[in-house]
């Protein structure tokens, strides 16, 4: 009985960690089909491509899992990003600001956005889903207006230094890695090695007890969407750097591809929670596809249906793992 008892346990054993790893495995299942449909997509440059690509959504994704780990959720996220390209472009091109200053001020005007939630969130009492949605639709309405109805903003002559903040290179790989790895590294320490990173795990769980636990909850909440709010408005300015152009709204696109990086992490995860090297495969994914589908030619609607489709199978697989992962535990 002892033998069938311990066979038992590692069956269960085996289920668990393949129902946790389920959506890695179906990763690399996606990788090894695009490698043998579309030979080129192995390729070194093509790899690098689908890193630097990735950059961009690594820094929202990063942003909302630490809105996510909180409890809350941030639907502006795109706006604080819209807001660091625009006020970048806009200063230099039309006031002739030296570009440092001006990507300081384009930060200063995202993280206006995560001090609009702040306020909204922990000193009027919105709940986090229809203030950040409320800014949203405000952020959206002033850059419509600010640009005469949402005309893109083109700045060919931007300086040299500014342009290769994003384009330029070091060691081989491009600044935009760099600058990922580097955000990456922060978030990892902050959230995942850090008191502050456990206070913040502690309010998503339960913010009563958190509170009860002495965790200064209102000032943390704050902090958490001011930041993630200037973590978006950097990306935002790397896109600025690296097209020359700002167009209203660019960064909603951002929205729903980061909250399933974020999802598609946590169900890595063994407590099914948000962290920093899930939300980093999450990431990976959603390039990897992008950039799979775009090599094998397909057409434009039925690429975007496919993605569609993966999304969704991923984030439902996400969400069974999350489910059984949870069952587990509580049995």
């Amino acid at each position: 009985m002892s033998q069938a008892f311990a066979q038992a346990l590692r069956v269960r054993s085996v289920g668990q960690y393949a129902m946790q790893y389920a959506f890695l495995i179906g990763f690399l299942i996606t990788f090894g089909y695009f490698a043998v449909a579309a030979p080129s997509f192995f390729s070194g440059s093509n790899m690098l491509n689908v890193l630097q690509g990735s950059m961009l959504l690594l820094f929202v994704s990063l942003g909302m899992t630490a809105i996510v780990a909180s409890g809350g959720i941030d639907l502006s996220v795109g706006i604080a990003f819209d807001f660091g390209a625009w006020f970048s472009i806009v200063l230099m091109m039309n006031y002739g600001l030296p570009w440092p200053l001006a990507i300081l001020l384009g930060l200063v005007g995202g993280t206006l956005v995560g001090v609009l939630n702040s306020f909204l969130i922990v000193r009027l009492g919105v709940t986090p889903f229809l203030a950040t949605l409320g800014t949203y639709f405000i952020g959206r309405s002033v850059q419509q207006v600010g640009t005469d109805g949402g005309a893109t903003v083109s700045y060919r002559r931007a300086p040299k230094d500014f342009l290769n903040i994003a384009q330029g290179d070091f060691l081989g790989l491009s600044n935009q890695i760099w600058f990922g790895a580097i955000v990456l590294i922060i978030f990892f320490v902050v959230l995942e090695r850090s008191v502050h990173g456990r206070r913040l795990h502690a309010m998503g769980l339960q913010n009563s007890a958190a509170t009860v636990a002495g965790v200064p909850v209102p000032r943390y909440r704050s902090l958490t969407y001011i930041l993630t709010a200037t973590t978006c408005a950097a990306a935002g300015i790397l896109l600025s750097s690296s097209l020359r152009i700002y167009t209203p709204n660019a960064g909603f696109t951002y929205l729903m591809d980061a909250i399933a990086a974020v999802f598609i992490g946590a169900s890595m995860h063994p407590r099914s929670r948000p962290n920093v090297l899930g939300t980093l495969i999450g990431v990976l994914f959603l390039g990897v596809v992008g950039n799979g589908l775009d090599l094998l030619g397909l057409d434009f609607n039925l690429k975007a249906a496919l993605r569609g489709l993966i999304l969704v199978i991923a984030l439902a697989l996400a969400y069974l793992v999350a489910k059984r992962s949870k069952k587990s535990l509580s049995a």
